[in-house]
């Protein structure tokens, strides 16, 4: 079973910084780390999911929500699974539960649509205070 695990949520003041981390396991068979796009995803209260970044994997090619550009970065580090996502300039309108998610194999489905990702973690939350 694919498994999905982030952290570094917490409570900043705005203007902070949170650098959030994810770890995908349980690669599917026949795929690897090489060919997944990871993507980070938040929801806030009473709001719908938003992708705010993606990565593939197999280049780096990256996607951000016009919310977060120039102020997100998300990178990744596949020996390990693993997919960051930088966060500066953190505004209240930032605060949500932020979700790692991945899927693997190539897909004729946009980075930034939620249908795009199978796999999802359980969340961290991020809180940003003024």
């Amino acid at each position: 079973q694919v498994q999905v695990a982030e952290s570094g949520g917490g409570s900043v003041q705005a203007g902070e910084s949170l650098r959030l981390s994810c770890v995908a396991s349980g690669v599917p068979s026949g795929q690897t780390y090489q060919n997944a796009v990871m993507g980070w995803i938040r929801q806030a209260p009473g709001k719908e999911r938003e992708v705010v970044a993606a990565i593939y994997t197999g280049g780096g090619n990256t996607y951000y929500a016009d919310s977060v550009k120039g102020r997100f970065t998300i990178s990744r580090d596949n020996p390990k699974n693993a997919a960051f996502l930088q966060m500066d300039d953190l505004k209240p309108e930032d605060t949500a539960t932020y979700y790692c998610a991945t899927d693997w194999g190539l897909k004729l489905i946009p980075w930034h649509k939620l249908e795009r990702y199978t796999y999802w973690g359980q969340g961290t939350q991020v809180t940003v205070s003024t």
